[in-house]
């Protein structure tokens, strides 16, 4: 994975993770909290259900109580008033009483009349429970609700039922009556539906807001990507030329330096000889002087051929350091140009590695290239030295100074502060300007990492 698509994973991954971790935890908030109130809403349901028939079972009772209580326990009169009146508190299709003796005959029943006379002590519901028996014993456990399932009259179908249960002990009858929890668990089940539905809305309104715009950072990091690339490559492509302009207008510049100098040179010494060989076999007296004159010559040539070979890569830097290499880089910048150039190295401690000895030469070989160019300066000063095993260099003059966002950082005026940058970066440097209107100061700084390893600078030394 490159670089440009770790950043862009790194910007859109925590992003992704966020709204699904946000998105989860609302829809987990959301169906407890609608899970919550759904099932608050069914106990309230069911305990109005509850006290629906504990009033309709005491009303019921209220009904044939003065019968009940003046009746003895084998008046059958009584009972048959008492039954008429129970099968006729009718209250809906699904409304109604029924009573049944403690042995599980049935005697009231007004929905299902088949059940009249027979005995139903064994009735299980599909459940397993023992419906009648159940509610025998909680009637004669002193009254209660009991909950089973029942065949519903409205529809034939079997449905749950919650039933409130006494017992009129002087007749050993149990009376009760019901209600169906059906309509309770429909409109739970409604709730649930409605529930699951809004969560999915949500969902999907997240889903609308977070992939639109992941899609939005997604894109946006492609564009910079794609625009950065653009222009790297265009900048890639103008240092290239640059590059290839700056070695052709080296190669003129040698070639000048060899046409103009030491060619020039090398053809006086010739001319000299030839000279010197005419007057030798003429015998012509001043043969020696014309000799000398073409040995001058040729020590000229030696001398500039000596410069060209210093300019492209001195041997001082590898026999006697980076100390001696920049001394003699000033020394023969003010022999040429008549700038004052002093240096000072005397808390530098020399154990950078070869590579990086090169850097600062040049680095320093560049800015006074700039300086003898560009800043009218007459003054120029070097200082070496180390801060904690890390070289460090300075180069001040007392120029005019330069706007460095225009003139160098751009790229627009040439190569030097550029190359100088790069030289530094490769070796995880910095390189730092401060110029104004009365000079400049560049300062090269190295890391240690720059410095040679430890067995290595005991050898050196």
């Amino acid at each position: 994975m490159t670089l440009r698509h770790q950043i862009i994973a790194l910007a859109i991954v925590p992003l992704v993770i966020s709204i699904l971790a946000i998105t989860t935890f609302i829809t987990w908030q959301s169906a407890n909290l609608a899970k919550n109130s759904i099932d608050t809403f069914e106990q309230n349901m069911l305990k109005t259900k509850e006290a629906e028939i504990l009033n309709l079972t005491n009303l019921a009772l209220s009904a044939i109580q003065t019968i009940y209580d003046n009746a003895g326990a084998d008046n059958e009169a009584a009972k048959q008033q008492v039954a008429a009146i129970l099968t006729s508190l009718d209250y809906g299709k699904d409304g109604y009483f029924f009573v049944y003796d403690y042995d599980g005959n049935n005697i009231v029943h007004p929905r299902q009349s088949f059940r009249h006379g027979h005995n139903w002590l064994d009735l299980t519901d599909p459940d397993g429970d023992k419906v009648i028996a159940e509610l025998i014993a909680t009637a004669r456990a002193g009254g209660g609700l009991h909950q089973y399932k029942w065949q519903k009259p409205s529809t034939g179908q079997i449905a749950d039922k919650l039933s409130f249960v006494v017992s009129l002990d002087k007749w050993h009858w149990v009376v009760g009556t019901g209600v169906y929890l059906d309509d309770v668990f429909a409109q739970s089940a409604a709730a649930n539906a409605g529930m699951r539905a809004n969560i999915k809305r949500t969902f999907i309104i997240v889903a609308l807001i977070a992939v639109p715009s992941v899609l939005v950072v997604f894109t946006t990091c492609m564009l910079l990507t794609f625009h950065e690339r653009r222009m790297a490559d265009s900048r890639l492509k103008a240092l290239t030329q640059r590059v290839i302009d700056t070695q052709e207008e080296e190669r003129a510049r040698l070639a000048r330096e060899l046409h103009d100098g030491i060619s020039q040179n090398l053809v006086g010494v010739r001319y000299a000889m030839d000279l010197a060989g005419r007057k030798v076999r003429t015998n012509v007296d001043d043969a020696a002087l014309t000799i000398d004159r073409g040995v001058e010559a040729l020590n000229g040539a030696i001398k500039e051929i000596r410069r060209l070979s210093h300019d492209l890569r001195p041997r001082v830097l590898d026999d006697l350091g980076l100390t001696a290499a920049l001394e003699a880089l000033c020394y023969h910048f003010a022999e040429r140009t008549g700038i004052e150039t002093k240096i000072n190295a005397s808390g530098f401690t020399d154990t950078l590695k070869a590579e990086a000895n090169t850097a600062l030469y040049r680095v320093a070989q560049e800015a006074f290239n700039n300086v003898e160019r560009h800043s009218g300066a007459s003054r120029l000063a070097v200082k070496l030295w180390s801060d904690n095993g890390r070289a460090r260099m300075t180069v001040t003059d007392n120029g005019t100074g330069f706007d460095g966002a225009k003139d160098g950082l751009s790229g627009r005026s040439g190569l030097g502060l550029r190359n100088m940058q790069e030289r530094m970066a490769h070796f995880r440097g910095l390189l730092l300007i401060n110029s104004s209107e009365t000079g400049t100061t560049l300062t090269a700084m190295l890391p240690k990492s720059a410095n040679l390893p430890a067995g290595k600078q005991a050898e050196a030394a």
